[in-house]
């Protein structure tokens, strides 16, 4: 075991601290990452205030991982000492479900390991990206590429794929209509794949607050929901919507924006249940879907996607001791577009 600093939230709700965690020995087939980049995604927040219960304490959050392979098991050959690497989402899972075996280890029937607030294989509690320096399967370990910021490429691990995946399996791009609900912190990257694969792009939104930056970013238009012509204007117009905000929607009203056939995917998790009805998605055979990050492959395809458009995340790169007051900051909106703790502040 090695002691490696950490930032973690003692106890629900209270503030994140400076501390000193546990990180198992190098293992045949892992490999030790020194991090040099954690992203700071809504989950963590959600998580480290225990707003969505089971949360394990002290908690160690950040599952946007990037940094520096600087020791490797005797087995490994996926990565090599000094490849630029990402963690994301999750660390394991079984490898022997049919969805593993299919390479979508997301949806893993035992369950896939958490990057944090979880529980590995030898019954240990998994500590995030908050830290120094952690230790991973190398099969659970992606690369970054060379092209890519490695600041700004960590919200990828996690909001990059989050968006890709929905806009590969529905098929964005050249003809197709896609609008993005909520120009956030996954949002805004949304943005930018979806006009990379050819999307004709628009972002829905409460107000018009950041449209110079939804158009500098790639989309073609940009809607205020707060204007109820919004929806009678665009009804039936998008082949697929994808719905980023973790506040409830009026999902009915959402539907009848798609044409006929569209799908409105969810990808943002509201803390109370949505509602619908019926007759919303049998008018004009519309689905409504949900997606659930990514598997490994799919993230590293990602990745490579990102490196060969020029896509990253925006970014506001923090120290350490601001990630409480960055959280705060989250909560109100009051970021463009993602908070990266800068791990060099915490060593």
């Amino acid at each position: 075991m090695n002691a490696v600093a950490a930032l973690a939230a003692p106890a629900a709700k209270a503030p994140l601290e400076r501390t000193v965690i546990e990180r198992r020995e190098v293992g045949e087939h892992d490999i030790l990452i020194e991090i040099h980049y954690a992203g700071i995604c809504h989950t963590d927040i959600h998580q480290a205030r225990d707003e969505w219960g089971r949360a394990a304490f002290p908690m160690v959050p950040g599952h946007e991982i990037a940094g520096v392979v600087t020791a490797a098991g005797s087995a490994v050959t996926r990565h090599a000492v000094g490849d630029r690497v990402g963690v994301g989402c999750f660390v394991d899972s079984c490898r022997e479900c049919e969805n593993c075996l299919a390479g979508e280890e997301q949806h893993c029937t035992a369950g896939e390991t958490p990057t944090y607030n979880g529980i590995d294989r030898q019954g240990r509690p998994t500590l995030g990206g908050y830290s120094t320096h952690i230790v991973v399967d190398e099969n659970y370990v992606l690369r970054v590429p060379e092209g890519l910021d490695l600041a700004a490429a960590a919200p990828l691990l996690c909001a990059g794929v989050t968006l890709y995946s929905p806009l590969k399996r529905w098929n964005a791009g050249p003809g197709s209509r896609v609008a993005i609900i909520g120009m956030g912190g996954l949002g805004h990257v949304g943005v930018k794949i979806a006009h990379a694969l050819g999307a004709e792009v628009s972002v829905l939104s409460q107000t018009l607050r950041k449209k110079d930056d939804a158009l500098r970013l790639g989309a073609d238009h940009y809607y205020a929901t707060s204007d109820p012509k919004t929806f009678t204007e665009l009804a039936g117009r998008f082949d697929l919507i994808i719905n980023t905000v973790s506040a409830n929607l009026d999902i009915n009203a959402h539907l009848k924006l798609l044409a006929r056939h569209g799908t409105l995917v969810v990808v943002g998790v509201p803390s109370d249940s949505d509602s619908y009805h019926a007759v919303s998605l049998l008018t004009g055979g519309r689905a409504l879907a949900g997606s659930k990050i990514g598997g490994i492959r799919e993230t590293q395809e990602m990745l490579d996607f990102c490196a060969e458009h020029g896509i990253v995340a925006e970014i506001e790169q923090i120290g350490a001791d601001e990630v409480n007051d960055a959280y705060d900051r989250v909560v109100a909106g009051d970021v463009r577009y993602r908070f990266v703790v800068d791990i060099a502040t915490l060593r």
